[in-house]
This record gives structure tokens, sequence and C-alpha cells, in this order.
């Protein structure tokens, strides 16, 4: 045989290959161009499906956050349809069942690998579409408390009143109990302070009462009110309840005026804030003047006490 012709017959299955290669992409050529036609109107469409969404949503009074992240999914939502469709027009044997079989066992190993990161995903988009709070708003959750800086879809973003970022995954907010501090625009606040057994009672009501009606931040709607709250073993407890707005600056400042403005008038009025007191009954013993048989009764209070 010539060396020539030895030399193509063993490169001719190679060239062989090729041809066939070359062939079929002839002959899918004008399905590729259709394939990336349909997804490029796909994602030109997907586009105006994201903005449509941006505008309908806005107009049912999303936050904005809120709104930037449900059109980026619908978007997404929109290129992936897009996608499939090019698949199709590519490949007319890969039929809607199969494809959908495939992404069913995709799902599926994708879910085992990244199980933690659907839920976080899943839990911020239960969050986004519920509102249990939103961005700006102060919450509690658990040992953590501050405002929400950011909503995202893995986390949400929680800054603490002493400047500190915490972090916390979204599934974890979704299955714990979070208390909104700021879900309304008033929020109560109470503060217990005694006065003495023998003070008149009505009158110190009604002397804290005027006072605290009269501190800057406490609503008038609803009023402030004092109650009695416990016989304490030293003092008669008057539980004083206000409302502020609901901001935790706003709670705090106004909780130290109200509680100023109630030990100033007091003094005026002459009603001590009692000590802790003891009284002590001696049996068998009688002092000048007590009958007999009597028990020597002696009080005693902290400020008569010598300072060692």
């Amino acid at each position: 045989m010539d060396p020539i012709e030895e030399t193509v017959g063993i490169f001719q299955p190679a060239v062989d290959t090729i041809n066939r290669f070359v062939a079929s992409f002839i002959a899918t050529l004008p399905n590729l161009i259709a394939a990336l036609l349909v997804f490029g109107i796909g994602l030109f469409i997907a586009g105006l499906v994201e903005r449509a969404a941006q505008r309908a949503l806005a107009r049912v009074g999303r936050p904005q956050q809120s709104v930037m992240v449900l059109s980026r999914l619908v978007r997404y939502a929109a290129n992936l349809v897009a996608l499939f469709l090019a698949i199709t027009v590519l490949l007319p044997e890969f039929t809607a069942t199969s494809l959908l079989t495939g992404v069913g066992f995709g799902s599926v190993a994708v879910g085992f690998a990244f199980r933690d990161i659907l839920q976080n995903f899943l839990a911020g988009i239960l969050i986004l579409l519920t509102e249990p709070f939103r961005i700006g708003d102060q919450i509690v959750m658990d040992s953590f408390e501050g405002t929400v800086d950011d909503i995202q879809i893995r986390a949400t973003l929680l800054k603490t009143y002493d400047g500190r970022r915490v972090v916390i995954p979204n599934a974890d907010i979704y299955t714990h109990v979070v208390v909104v501090n700021t879900a309304f625009p008033q929020r109560r606040s109470e503060y217990d302070v005694g006065i003495g057994y023998g003070d008149d009672f009505e009158k110190a009501k009604r002397t804290v009462l005027a006072a605290v009606r009269q501190v800057e931040g406490v609503s008038d709607s609803p009023a402030p009110d004092v109650l009695m709250g416990d016989l304490a073993d030293s003092s008669v407890l008057m539980r004083v309840r206000w409302w502020t707005n609901s901001p935790r600056s706003d709670v705090i400042h106004v909780q130290e005026r109200v509680i100023a403005a109630i030990k100033s008038t007091l003094d005026v009025e002459g009603i001590e804030i009692p000590y802790p007191i003891q009284t002590m009954r001696v049996l068998g013993t009688e002092p000048e003047g007590q009958p007999p048989g009597d028990p020597l009764v002696r009080t005693t209070d902290p400020r008569d006490t010598p300072a060692a």
C-alpha cells in the first residue's frame, strides 16, 4: 500500500467524524438560530414583565425592598421559561415531558445538596410576601433586639442599639417568635412607685396623674392612668401607665421624663417614697406609759442607722 494512502487511512475515521459533526451542525443551524431568537425575545419579554411587576407591586403599596426582590424573582422565572422554550426549539426530540422529568430529578438533587440555603430562600420569599415586619421596624427575636436594616433572600440584617450588625437566617426568623415593637404607632410603658401606708393614696394618685399628663411625649389618647399595683411590705405601690410613640428612643426618653416628674411632684406635695421598714414586736417588755401585757413595738428605718 502506498504510504500516502496508508497515512490517509489512519486519519480517515477522524475526518469522517469531523464531516459528520459539520453536517450535523449545518443541519441544526436553523434550529440554533431560531432558539437564539426565541431566547433573546424571551429575555426582552422578561424585562417587560419585571417592570410591569414593579409598577403593580408599587401600586399596592409594597415597600421598595419587597418590590425589587419580588420583581426580580418574576424576571428569573420568565428567563427560565425562555430557556426551556429555546431548548425545545433547538432539540425538538427533547419534549416538555422529558424536560420536566429532568428538572424534577435535578431539583431533588439540588434540594438535598443545598437544603439549608433553599430553606432560607423560601423563608425569605414568605417574609417578603407576608410582611410580618418591614425595613426600619424594631424587633426582638430570642436574645437579639434592634432595627431591621435589610431583608435579603437568605437572611435578615439587624442593627442593634449598640451599633452592631446581626445576620439572622430567614428560616430561623420564620420558625421562631418575633416581637415587632414598632408594629403599631403607639406603645404602652409602666412604672411602679411606692408611697407610705400613712399617705393619702387618692391624693397621691391625682398628683402623679396630673404630673404625667404634663410630660412631653406622653400621649393624650389613650390617656395615662394610675392604678393601685400592690400592698408591699413597706409601701403601697402605684402602677403608672402611659402611651408614647413606639420607637425605642421615644420610649426611653419619655420614661426618664415621667420618672423625674413623679419624683418632683411627690417631693413638692410632701409625699415620701418610703425606704424598706421593718416593725419588730417584742413580747414581755413594756415601755413606760404602755399598758402591761402589750408587746413592745419598734420600727426600724435604714435612714436611722448610723454610718459605719
